[in-house]
C-alpha cells in the first residue's frame, strides 16, 4: 500500500519537472535576464530635478549662495590684491635668483675657475694659459649676449607698453603678476579666504543620523562602527525655503514612523532649530510609503512669520459650497483648502490669536453661495459678526438671558428642520436621492439649501446657564453635528477656552474637522484637536504669540497640517455680507431675520440711519424692552466707544435720531426702571423702511 502511495508522488514530481522544462525560464537562476527583469523601475533623474518646483528651489539656493560668495570675496578684494603683490614679489625674487646664474654665465664660470687655477699652478704651461684665455673670452661673450638679449627684451616690452592701450597694459600687468605669483607660490600659500554662508541649517545624511541617534531613535554603535543608519529615499535637498528629506528607519531597531513624529522637539533641538521649523509626517502606502518611512522638511527660519495672504474669496462674486474652501497656506506655501460639505468643524485657542478670523473664512464661503442658509450665534456680541444681519436667517448676538432663550429656540428650529428634511429624503426615489442625502439637484428642486450653523464664543453660552440647561444645549448641538450633515447641515463651532467644560467631550469627539490656534500646553491642544494628537505631532502648544492667524488643522485620524490662515478683515467680510444678500435676493433665497432686519434693510436700500439707533436695535434684537443700564452695557460690549456714555447722552442721541418714547419707564421682571421699548426705536426708522417691512 505504501508503494502505491509513493509511486504517484514520484510520477507527479517527474511531471512537474517536465512541465517546468517546457515553460520559458524567466525566473530561473541560469537566466541571464532574471535579475534585470525583477529590478523595479528607478527614477532616471535625480530627486531635485524631477519637478519644476524643486528645480526652482535648488536653482534659487545656488543663486543665493553664489551671490553671497560674490559679495563675500568682493569686499576682500584689497586684501587679495595685497596677497597677489606679495606672492609676485616673492616670485620676482625667486625668478631673479634663478635667472642670475644664467645672465652671469655661471655655466662658464666653473670652467674659467678651473683653468685659472691650473694656469696659476703651472705658469710655464702655455697651453693652459691659452685655454684659460679662451674660456674667459667665451664667458665674457656669453654674458654680453645674455645681458644684451635680456635688456633688449625688457626695453622693447617697455617701449611697446608705453604706446599700448591702458587695457593691454593692465592685462600685461595682470599676466605678469599671475606668472610671478605662480613662481612665488608654495604649499601654504592661499589667496582667497574660505567663507561659510550663514545657513541656519545645512542638512545632510550624517547630520540627520546624528540627530536621530541622539534622540534614541537609532541604536548607538560600538567602537569605530557608528551603528545603523537611515536610508534616505530622497534628499536631503533644497525644497522652497528649507531642506526636504524622506527616509526609512532601519529594520531591526524596533522604531516606527510615529516614534519619530513624537520626538519632534528633540530632533529640532539636535538640528539646532526651533520645532516650528520642523515639519514631519508619515508617508503612507498610497504614496509609496510604509510604517517606517518619514517625510521631513526643515525650514531655514520660522515659515509662519510672513505677512498673511489675502483670502481669494474676497475677490470672488460667487462660490459653490460643494467646492473645497480656500483656507490658507502651509509652511511650504502650498494652498490648503477644506471641503466642508458633510463635515462639522470646531475652532479653538487662546484669545487674540486669530481664531474668529479663521472661523469666519468658512462662513464667508457660504455667503457667496445663494443656496446656503446661515444660522449664526455670536455669544460675544461684538463687531465680528454683526453684519451677518444682512444675510442670516437667524442671528443671535450676546450671551444675556434673552439671547440664550433665542438660541434655545434656534436649536429647536434646526432640529425640526433636520427631521423634516430626513422625512423628505426618505420618501424620494433612489434615482433622485441615491445615497439618502442632499444632491445639487435636490437642493434647488426641493428648496433645501445647505444650513451653515455658526456658533462663536461657545464658552460664553455655557457659562451663562446652569448645568441642566448646558447639558440640553450640548445634546442638541451634538445631535445636529452628528446627524445633520446628511441633511445639509454644516456645523461651525468655536470656543475660546480649551477646557473640559467649554469643549465638552460629547460635542468634541463627533466633530470631523478641528483647528486650534496657540494654546498653553499639550493637554489643551488635545482637548481641541483630539486625544493623542500632540503625540502624533499635531500640537498647537508649540505656536508662539507671534503666530497670529496660525493654527494646527486636523482633517482626519492621521491627517494634520499647520496652516497660516488667509486674511479676511472685518471690512472685507462686511462687504461680502452685502454681496451675499444681493445673491440671495436674486435667487429668491432671502428669508428669516435678514428679510425684515431694519439695519439690513437700510444697508440694502442705501438709506442712512443714525448709528446709535441701528446699534440699539441690534442689542435689543431679542428683547421687546430693556432698561437703559442694560442697553448701555450691551452697547459697550458691541463697541468700546460707548464706554463713556451715560443715560443722559443716550437719551439725547436717540431723541435726535427721532425716537419718541411711549413711556420712559419699563417693567422687566418686576423692576420698573428707565428704559426703552423696541417698537419705539423701530418707529424712528425712515418711512420707506417701515413700508418695506
Amino acid at each position: 500500500m505504501t508503494d502505491l502511495l509513493i509511486k504517484p508522488q514520484q510520477d507527479a514530481h517527474e511531471d512537474a519537472q517536465d512541465a517546468t522544462e517546457d515553460v520559458e525560464a524567466v525566473d530561473r537562476p541560469d537566466n541571464p535576464l532574471a535579475d534585470w527583469l525583477t529590478v523595479p523601475d528607478a527614477p532616471i533623474l535625480p530627486a531635485w530635478a524631477r519637478n519644476w518646483a524643486s528645480v526652482r528651489a535648488n536653482s534659487g539656493a545656488f543663486v543665493k549662495v553664489t551671490w553671497w560668495h560674490g559679495r563675500y570675496h568682493a569686499i576682500r578684494t584689497p586684501k587679495y590684491a595685497v596677497k597677489v603683490v606679495g606672492y609676485s614679489a616673492r616670485g620676482a625674487y625667486r625668478g631673479g635668483r634663478r635667472l642670475w646664474p644664467v645672465l652671469t654665465a655661471d655655466d662658464h664660470t666653473r670652467a674659467v675657475k678651473a683653468l685659472r687655477a691650473q694656469a696659476h699652478g703651472k705658469p710655464e704651461d702655455d697651453d693652459a694659459a691659452l685655454r684659460y684665455q679662451a674660456a674667459h673670452r667665451q664667458r665674457t661673450e656669453a654674458r654680453r649676449a645674455r645681458w644684451g638679449t635680456a635688456l633688449g627684451l625688457v626695453g622693447a616690452t617697455a617701449l611697446a607698453l608705453n604706446y599700448a592701450s591702458l587695457g593691454l597694459q593692465l592685462a600685461t600687468g595682470c599676466l605678469t603678476c599671475g606668472g610671478l605669483s605662480v613662481i612665488g607660490w608654495s604649499d601654504e600659500a592661499q589667496i582667497l579666504d574660505h567663507g561659510t554662508p550663514p545657513l541656519r541649517i545645512a542638512m545632510d545624511a550624517q547630520q540627520l543620523n546624528d540627530a536621530l541617534r541622539a534622540t534614541g531613535l537609532l541604536k548607538p554603535g560600538k567602537g569605530d562602527d557608528e551603528g545603523p543608519k537611515v536610508n534616505c529615499v530622497m534628499g536631503p535637498l533644497r525644497d522652497g525655503n528649507g531642506w526636504a528629506v524622506i527616509f526609512d528607519l532601519p529594520k531591526g531597531g524596533g522604531k516606527k514612523a510615529p516614534d519619530v513624529l513624537a520626538k519632534r522637539v528633540d530632533i529640532a533641538a539636535e538640528l539646532g532649530v526651533d520645532e516650528i521649523q520642523v515639519i514631519m509626517s508619515r508617508v503612507r502606502a498610497v504614496a509609496g510609503g510604509n510604517a517606517g518611512r518619514v517625510s521631513m522638511w526643515v525650514a531655514d527660519d520660522d515659515p509662519y512669520l510672513a505677512p498673511p495672504t489675502t483670502s481669494p474669496l474676497e475677490a470672488l462674486d460667487s462660490f459653490s459650497i460643494w467646492d473645497a474652501v480656500p483656507f490658507g497656506q502651509d509652511a511650504r506655501g502650498n494652498r490648503v483648502s477644506i471641503p466642508i460639505v458633510w463635515q462639522s468643524m470646531f475652532f479653538g485657542g487662546l484669545p487674540r490669536r486669530g481664531k474668529t478670523f479663521s472661523q469666519r473664512l468658512l462662513t464667508a464661503a457660504g455667503l457667496l453661495d445663494a443656496y446656503v442658509r446661515h444660522y449664526v450665534a455670536d455669544f460675544k456680541g461684538g463687531q465680528d459678526w454683526i453684519q451677518m444681519q444682512q444675510v442670516a436667517h437667524r442671528l443671535i448676538l450676546g450671551a444675556e438671558e434673552d439671547a440664550i432663550a433665542a438660541f434655545k429656540l434656534m436649536l429647536k428650529e434646526l432640529l425640526r428642520e433636520m427631521e423634516r428634511r430626513f422625512t423628505i429624503l426618505r420618501g424620494l426615489p433612489t434615482s433622485i436621492c441615491p445615497e439618502g442625502k442632499l444632491t445639487p439637484e435636490i437642493v434647488k428642486r426641493y428648496n433645501m439649501p445647505f444650513i451653515l450653523f455658526t456658533v462663536d464664543e461657545l464658552q460664553e453660552a455655557f457659562l451663562a446657564v446652569d448645568d441642566q440647561e448646558r447639558e440640553e444645549i450640548i445634546n442638541d448641538m451634538a445631535r445636529i453635528a452628528r446627524r445633520g450633515p446628511a441633511a445639509g447641515f454644516i456645523s461651525n463651532y468655536a470656543s475660546q477656552r480649551p477646557d473640559a467644560k467649554s469643549v465638552p467631550t460629547k460635542l468634541r469627539e463627533i466633530i470631523t474637522i478641528r483647528y486650534s490656534t496657540q494654546v498653553t500646553d499639550q493637554t489643551s491642544s488635545d482637548m481641541i484637536l483630539g486625544k493623542g494628537k500632540a503625540a502624533q505631532g499635531a500640537d498647537a502648544s508649540v505656536l508662539s504669540e507671534e503666530h497670529k492667524g496660525v493654527g494646527v488643522l486636523v482633517t482626519g485620524p492621521a491627517s494634520f497640517v499647520t496652516v497660516k490662515a488667509d486674511m479676511l478683515e472685518t471690512a472685507a467680510f462686511n462687504a461680502m455680507c452685502a454681496k451675499g444678500r444681493a445673491l440671495r435676493e436674486q435667487a429668491g433665497q432671502l428669508a428669516g431675520d435678514a428679510a425684515n432686519d431694519p439695519g439690513a434693510l437700510a444697508n440694502a436700500a442705501g438709506i442712512t440711519v443714525s448709528p446709535v439707533l441701528s446699534d440699539c436695535l441690534s442689542v435689543m434684537r431679542h428683547s421687546v424692552k430693556l432698561h437703559t443700564a442694560d442697553i448701555l452695557a450691551r452697547l459697550e460690549n458691541l463697541d468700546e466707544d460707548y464706554g463713556d456714555w451715560d443715560a443722559e447722552r443716550l437719551a439725547k442721541e436717540l431723541d435726535d435720531a427721532g425716537v419718541k418714547r411711549t413711556t420712559k419707564q419699563v417693567n422687566i421682571g418686576g423692576k420698573n426702571l428707565a428704559g426703552y421699548r423696541r417698537e419705539d426705536l423701530e418707529a424712528a426708522m425712515p418711512a420707506e423702511l417701515l413700508n418695506a417691512r
